[in-house]
């Protein structure tokens, strides 16, 4: 399952991971189960530092990881990222190493301005980091996107395609991108569609169906439990699986009443979200709301967490026995952050 270390470029590297959430902890046991030299960088003594040594990796504090390293992961959160940089690694990376990002947004909002005499690259798998480790271990790999935004050494490329093979992108696919287009189609997904998009959708569904009297325990089922169906389809086969397994009555219904309700206006504030991201002004939100202490944030998650359609979840979950045996949700980066 391993790959051979003498053909990865990074074979006689010295890689620090830094951070051990979702994506730290798949990226730095796949590279050193393909052979590679990984030390992963953490706060002292908190529960990552202890699962990591649990893990059987060498575990030291951030700055002590990232001296000597040949190249640098930084998989902790977003919002992180800036005071890891200042504190940690600008300090201690050496000429011609490699800084690595899964995601890349302080890079290509400025939070993080890397020095000029080190590469700096991205790889970013598109999946959870339970699904890279998990497509590891069966000996095979979820596809990745890299970049090379910085190249030094002159083998960048090289070194970012080592850890996309290290991780095991290399088996599956490796798409190249740039830190701009990575950075904004992936908030925008985040937004307009996977997160923001859905949620909004599937609450708006369960609102409309319980003030029109139906029970509410039926409106979950078929605007949120049943989603999964659907997303599983697009999943496999996109959009022509999910018509070949729905019924004829449903297919008919999408075709006639889903652009009454995702119409033209929708795509038109889809294209005001990204004008948003593309210009800043959501980097500059997020970053201003952080600095804060969260209290928007903190105000609006609260308020989807009391929804109604999460009580009456809750319970209908209860009886759900197969959930409870299910491998827990993975937690997103970058979401690695």
């Amino acid at each position: 399952m391993s790959t051979s270390k003498t053909s990865n470029p990074l074979a006689k590297a010295r890689i620090a991971v830094l951070g051990y959430g979702s994506q730290g902890r798949a990226h730095a046991l796949n590279l050193r189960d393909s052979g590679l030299d990984v030390v992963v960088g953490l706060r002292p003594n908190g529960p990552t530092w202890h699962q990591a040594l649990a893990d059987g990796l060498r575990v030291m504090e951030p700055a002590e990881a990232v001296k000597g390293a040949d190249l640098v992961a930084v998989l902790t959160p977003d919002m992180v990222q800036p005071t890891l940089y200042k504190e940690s690694i600008e300090p201690n990376i050496k000429p011609g190493a490699a800084l690595l990002f899964a995601h890349g947004f302080n890079v290509h909002f400025g939070q993080i301005v890397p020095r000029a005499d080190i590469d700096v690259i991205l790889v970013a798998p598109k999946g959870p980091g339970a699904l890279v480790r998990s497509e590891y271990e069966r000996g095979r790999g979820v596809p990745c996107i890299w970049a090379v935004q910085q190249d030094v050494s002159g083998e960048a490329e090289a070194k970012t395609r080592g850890y996309a093979d290290g991780i095991g992108g290399g088996r599956a696919m490796i798409i190249k991108t740039d830190f701009k287009e990575e950075t904004e189609t992936d908030l925008f997904g985040e937004q307009a569609v996977l997160c923001g998009g859905a949620s909004e959708l599937v609450i708006a569904g369960f609102e409309t169906l319980v003030e029109a009297g139906y029970q509410p325990e039926i409106a979950y089922y078929e605007v949120m439990h049943e989603l999964k169906l659907i997303v599983d389809l697009f999943y496999e086969g996109g959009l022509t699986k999910m018509l070949q397994f729905v019924s004829e009555t449903a297919q008919y219904g999408d075709y006639v009443s889903g652009p009454r309700v995702i119409d033209a206006g929708v795509k038109a504030r889809m294209k005001d979200v990204l004008r948003d991201i593309q210009d800043g002004t959501f980097a500059r939100n997020w970053t201003a709301e952080y600095r804060a202490g969260l209290p928007n944030y903190k105000k609006l998650k609260q308020a989807d967490l009391e929804h109604p359609i999460e009580q009456v979840g809750a319970r209908l979950r209860a009886q759900m026995p197969w959930l409870h045996t299910a491998a827990p949700a993975a937690t997103p980066l970058k979401k690695v952050g």
